[in-house]
Formats: structure tokens, sequence, C-alpha cells
């Protein structure tokens, strides 16, 4: 015996909590279920069964409507032979054959497949589930459910079929098993980014480590970034700075200089102090930035060495007195009494600045008192004069400070002299010269 399928539309909603207590759909009326179905809650969420019962002889469609059952055409021969089988509304009659007349089921295919009742004169096809029967073209017609119940059937996109229809997702979403839902796709797990990949509700979105970004092309691939092209990349490191995969790292001169903690700045190595200078017995060495000297003075004739700093001190101050011969009128009119060197080293500088590089001595106490003024002279310069001289008072003593006026270029050596004058009645009747050796560096730093 042939039975017709009944499609039973079931419809469930999402459920949630509320202090851990399940809500009930039916009772606040957030159900969706139609006039012509009965809404029962179920934990967690509803379902919605028809409001009628059909009777014997009925069927209920997917709306919940009762229709009837064509038992001529379900059951097999319901009426003995020489009667016909007329179906009733719940039931069905059989007649007795009178009239001859041709079953036009038994002629052919005239339902394309689908059941056939034969009627007095004519016939009805018994259309399967999801067709429709058209009376006047006497076809089965496919029913398009998905514009018979839009939005109720599936969660993203319906697809007509003949008979039935099928559910489909957006992108960034998969079907679900009960072919009607649709579950987020975790795009990430087939790694799609070149780097990190971050999961987000129907998508995916890349983004990159420290050091690299996102490229404006493609959405997944991560580009190095070239700090050191940056607007701020000349000033992230002292000398130079070296782009490196996803990080940048900074250089110092090849020579003279290391990198230091910060891993920014250039320090410089006292080769003076680590031993690594090529220095003699007779010589002291003096470190500048970058580099050293090996320095030795000697004092000028008729002047003898008093004091001379260690090898490794870097002022390298070197003390020359005036020893005059016995009877040397000449030497003992000459106004000057001491001659110190001293060494200083410089930065290159851009821009003019004030630094004190050194204080003349005071003259010996008896000198002092006798002196009507104390005044000092730059002796000998650069040819840019990149220096000047002024008068201090510092601690109860006159001192002299060299500063710098004018921007240094290195590498660079100037010898300066500046002479400290002590003045009385208009005559220098005592003099010390102090001859500064700078030392000007290549770098700034």
């Amino acid at each position: 015996m042939d039975h017709l399928c009944v499609k039973v539309l079931i419809l469930l909603s999402h459920f949630s909590f509320l202090r851990g207590e399940d809500i009930d759909e039916c009772v606040l009326g957030s159900h969706n279920c139609g006039p012509e179905f009965l809404c029962t809650n179920t934990a967690g969420s509803f379902r919605c069964h028809p409001r009628e019962t059909c009777g014997t002889g009925f069927v209920q469609d997917a709306a919940g409507s009762c229709i009837d059952i064509n038992e001529c055409v379900v059951n097999s021969s319901p009426c003995p032979r020489g009667q016909t089988c007329v179906n009733a509304l719940g039931s069905y009659t059989c007649r007795q054959n009178t009239v001859a007349y041709v079953d036009e089921c038994r002629a052919g295919v005239v339902c394309g497949g689908h059941g056939c009742v034969n009627l007095l004169g004519s016939y009805r096809c018994e259309c399967r589930p999801g067709f429709l029967f058209n009376t006047i073209a006497r076809l089965c017609e496919d029913i398009n459910e998905c514009r018979h119940y839009p939005g109720r059937l599936c969660a993203h996109k319906c697809d007509n079929t003949e008979g039935s229809y099928l559910c489909s997702c957006s992108t960034g979403f998969q079907l679900s098993v009960d072919g009607r839902n649709c579950e987020d796709v975790n795009e990430c797990e087939a790694n799609p980014c070149s780097q990190e990949c971050a999961n987000v509700y129907g998508s995916y979105q890349c983004y990159c480590r420290r050091g690299y970004q996102l490229s404006d092309i493609d959405g997944i691939t991560c580009e190095d970034i070239d700090e050191c092209a940056l607007p701020s990349g000349g000033h992230m490191c002292a000398y130079r700075c070296a782009n490196a995969p996803g990080s940048f790292y900074c250089t110092c001169p090849a020579v003279g200089y290391t990198i230091a903690a910060n891993g920014r700045t250039c320090q410089d190595i006292d080769e003076c102090a680590a031993g690594s200078h090529t220095c003699s017995g007779s010589q002291s060495c003096f470190n500048l930035q970058g580099d050293f000297r090996c320095l030795s003075f000697d004092c000028p004739l008729n002047f003898l060495p008093t004091s001379d700093g260690p090898r490794s001190d870097s002022a390298v101050n070197v003390r020359c007195v005036k020893s005059c011969p016995p009877r040397d009128l000449s030497c003992n009119l000459d106004p000057v009494h001491m001659v110190t060197h001293t060494v200083i080293s410089l930065p290159a500088s851009g821009t003019s600045t004030s630094q004190k590089l050194d204080s003349a001595p005071s003259p010996p106490a008896a000198a002092a008192a006798a002196a009507a003024d104390v005044d000092f002279e730059i002796m000998v310069a650069d040819e840019e004069s990149s220096f000047d001289v002024v008068k201090r008072s510092q601690h109860n003593m006159v001192v002299g400070v060299v500063r710098q006026v004018k921007p240094l270029v290195g590498p660079r050596a100037v010898a300066l002299e500046v002479g400290m004058n002590y003045v009385r009645m208009g005559v220098v009747s005592h003099r010390n010269i102090v001859v500064i050796h700078v030392f000007v560096s290549e770098f700034w730093f």
C-alpha cells in the first residue's frame, strides 16, 4: 500500500537563560507559531503543534490544515470488481459500473509520475508533497516553499528545488546538521594569514606582530616596516639606523665607538684606560671621542717642568715654570713666568655653544697684591676665531673662561694660546700662558 508523506513544519527558536531559569516563550508571546498552531514550552525552546486533530480520512499538511485523503488512490482496489471507487470528503463510496468509460490513468502517463485518480469521464492528479495540482493545466506544479514561507524555513538563504527546498549560508558560515541553521566558520584554522589571525563572526581578521604592517593589497600579508625610513627614523640612532625584519638596529662608527647599553647611542671606547693604545713610555695617552692621541710636551727654553699628570690622566696637564740662568737679563725681564699645556676633547657641534674650557691660574699672592689689574687675551687662535675669553671671579679668584662661540666641524685639532696678564701702571709685569690643545671629533656624540 502506498503512503503519502506529510511534511510537518516544526519551528524552533534559540533559547537563553536568565538567572539559570528557562524563559517560557509561550507565556511571553515571543514565539512565532501561527494562529493554526498551539505553542508548547520546552526547556530552552518551544514547539508549535497544530491546534486541530484531523479525523478519519484526513491528514494534516505543513500549515496545519486538514486535507482529504483520496482512499481511491491510496488503497489498491478498495471497491469490489464491477464497482468504481469515488472519493468523498473524508471517505469514499463504491459505485456500480453502469456505463463504460475510459480510465485515463491506465491509458497513459497523464500526471507525470504523480498519483492519478480516475473520475467519471475525467481524472485528477494526486500530487506528491511539494507539488500542487493546477486544475486548469491539469498538471502537478512545484510549490516554491521559499516564497510561501519567507524567513521561516532557513536561517540565511533558501533555494527552491523541485518538490522541496535547500538551505544555504552566507560567506563565513556553514550549514548546521539540521540543514536549516548556519554556524560560524573558524577561518583561522586554515591559516589564511601570514602571521596572526583572529576569528570574528562570519569572517576573520589578520593582524601583524610588532615591526610589521598589514598589506593594503591583499589584507593578509604582513610586510616589514622600515623604521629607518620613517620620519622619526633619523632620531632613533645616534649614528646610523639599519633595518631588520620586524625591527631595526643602530650601528656606530667602525673604529673608536661601541654601541651603548640602550642599543641606540654610541659610546666612546677609552683606549687609554683599556690599554689598547700604541703610545710609548715617554708619551701620555689622551682619550678622544672615537680616538686617542699620544702626546708629549716639552717646556720652552729657560723653563722647567714642575708637574706632569699621570699617563692615564685625561687632562694631560704639563706646567713649565721659568728658570733663568744666572746673569741672564733678557730672561729675567721676560714677563712670562709660567707655560701650561692642557688638552680637551670636544664633539663636533653644528651650532655655536658656550663652554668653559679652562681657568687660568691666579698669580702668586705677592704679585696679586701688587697688581693693579688682570686681563686675558687669546694670543694664538684658529683662523675662524672660534673662541673668545672672558674674565670671571670664582671663589675670590680671578679666572679666565675660554668659550666656543662658533660651530666646530671635525675631525680637527686646534691649539689656543691664552695669556693671563698682570698689569701695573699700564705695563705687563707678569704673564702666564695656557696652551689649550682642542681635539674636535668627527661626530656630535
